[in-house]
């Protein structure tokens, strides 16, 4: 009867911190009535209260809220609109400042790696310049300075790489500037 009792104080308090949803007040006082008059034994009990754990877990997932408030924040709405809203999301979901660090600590860790993938990329496609190109791409010169030497296939499969590399490199730096 412990289990239950638990299960029952779990659902007033949490009965208390939505007092603004009066529908959601009124199923869990159905779901209380309904808990009260069954016969429900130990494993029932547990069985439920994961149910409503992984619930309120699922509603309190940071990236889906940081998502919406994105999506808030980048609305066509007026700014009194967007200010309601937001007040309406951060009443009925909770973040922390160690949830919206680490969010950034993840975007910081990714743009990194583009970056430092973009300075491969660009070294890469220098390194394919610099070095001599086998014989069967020297016979797919694109223009001869001279007769020895001119644009090979190479030079320009080297050039696209290098575009890519300065591409990439330069997309995460302009996000990192444009989320300060």
């Amino acid at each position: 009867m412990s289990d239950k009792n638990k299960v029952i104080q779990d659902l007033k308090s949490f009965e208390a911190l939505g007092a603004k949803d009066e529908e959601l007040i009124l199923k869990l006082n159905e779901f209380l009535a309904l808990l009260d008059h069954s016969d429900l034994n130990t494993e029932n009990i547990k069985g439920i209260k994961t149910k409503i754990n992984t619930a309120i877990d699922q509603k309190l997932s940071s990236k889906d809220l940081v998502k919406e408030l994105k999506e808030v924040s980048l609305s066509e709405l007026n700014k009194l609109e967007q200010l309601d809203k937001l007040e309406m999301l951060l009443n009925t979901n909770y973040i922390d400042s160690k949830q919206t660090r680490k969010l950034r600590f993840d975007r910081l860790f990714s743009n990194i790696v583009k970056i430092i993938i973009g300075f491969l990329f660009v070294t890469l496609g220098f390194a394919m310049i610099i070095m001599p190109a086998p014989p069967y791409f020297e016979m797919f010169t694109i223009f001869n300075f001279n007769p020895d030497d001119g644009v090979t296939l190479m030079d320009l499969i080297s050039l696209i790489i290098i575009a890519t590399g300065i591409y990439i490199i330069i997309k995460p730096i302009a996000s990192l500037k444009s989320n300060e």
